[in-house]
């Protein structure tokens, strides 16, 4: 900064300003340099288009309690500054994590039954972490042994593009803004809860439970049941009982795992399948079972198991499937599916939203 005429050898804020960009981009290059060079076989990632897209916030596939405490209570820069110091210490798992796990083992057996198709799960990594995070997050999944190749890292931006743009079939985040934002741009999305419990998950098997009403199914039923009561409800089920339920947000999902299930039927895999559904609903089988079923026929899907409980609490069968993952749309079978240690993710969608909000 000797310039002569100058009259000021300080440097310029904005120059600061791009040396740290500046600094940034390297530091992002030479994490991908990195990540590149590794020298493990992978599959090459498949084209969007062919994938079912899974896209997991750094929050959900991590445990990030402590960085988010820092990030709240002290700002951007502490937080970032922080993420850098530590970047050698592996994150713990998250309440994504085996679910990830689950639909890469998946994969694998995919790719023995099938080397050159494309059409497995592709999981993305979406966070509006700054770049600078990026080489603890990917120091973490190299660690797990982890297959995510895709990164997002969007600076403070709404992701939401992004998942257009990958054509998103499940975007899984801790953040509910953004799931809600996501379900709004007719993305399959849940907010992830914590277990309050370890359990044991299944390493053979992917175990996705999800209950029926605003989830698999629109929110047309529960409407009814909401405003005008259960024996109304019943009544109109049954009177409907051989119409279909329109679709919920979680439909396309559950129908790409069914895809997935007949790629494993096809070679006569179907008592060794790696995929296993439940429809865990509170509905009750006699009074209005029959038109879920029905729809789920009419839509030509399998899924494997279907439990009716009647109005039971959701938990104690949780517990006996050990879900990866259970999608609802109420925060109260979420809390009581959480207490007993199953991993629960919220669909923000449908009617029962208004009477949580109240």
């Amino acid at each position: 900064g000797t310039m002569s005429g100058s009259g000021s050898d300080e440097p310029q804020p904005s120059q600061a300003a791009e040396d740290q960009e500046e600094e940034a981009e390297q530091d992002w290059a030479a994490a991908k340099a990195f990540y590149d060079n590794m020298v493990t076989p992978r599959a090459r990632p498949p084209k969007p288009q062919n994938a079912i897209t899974v896209a997991v916030s750094s929050r959900s596939l991590f445990n990030l309690v402590e960085e988010q405490r820092i990030y709240e209570e002290h700002g951007l820069e502490r937080y970032v500054e922080y993420q850098q110091n530590n970047e050698n210490v592996i994150l713990k798992p998250g309440p994504a994590f085996y679910f990830v796990k689950a639909l890469e083992h998946v994969n694998a057996r995919l790719l023995e039954l099938y080397p050159d198709d494309e059409e497995r799960f592709d999981i993305v990594l979406m966070t509006n972490n700054h770049a600078q995070v990026g080489v603890r997050l990917i120091n973490s999944i190299n660690h797990y042994g982890l297959t995510i190749e895709r990164f997002c890292m969007t600076g403070g931006e709404s992701p939401i593009g992004y998942l257009t743009a990958y054509l998103t079939n499940l975007y899984l985040s801790a953040d509910s803004d953004k799931v809600q934002e996501a379900i709004e741009a007719g993305i399959a999305s849940a907010t992830m809860f914590t277990a309050n419990k370890d359990v044991d998950y299944s390493d053979t098997q992917l175990r996705v439970a999800f209950d029926g009403d605003a989830v698999i199914f629109s929110d047309e039923s529960e409407q009814i049941y909401k405003e005008q009561g259960l024996d109304r409800f019943f009544e109109h089920e049954q009177l409907n009982e051989n119409k279909p339920l329109a679709q919920g947000p979680l439909k396309g999902f559950l129908e790409d795992l069914g895809k997935l299930q007949k790629k494993f039927y096809a070679k006569n895999e179907r008592l060794n399948c790696p995929i296993r559904t439940y429809l865990v609903t509170a509905r009750s089988a006699a009074s209005s079972g029959a038109r879920v079923l029905k729809t789920l026929r009419s839509w030509g899907l399998e899924i494997d198991e279907a439990l009716f409980l009647a109005g039971a609490p959701k938990g104690p069968i949780l517990v006996k499937i050990r879900p990866h993952i259970f999608f609802d749309d109420q925060m109260f079978h979420i809390e009581g599916a959480q207490k007993l240690g199953t991993i629960a993710a919220h669909v923000p969608y449908g009617i029962a939203q208004k009477y949580s909000k109240s």
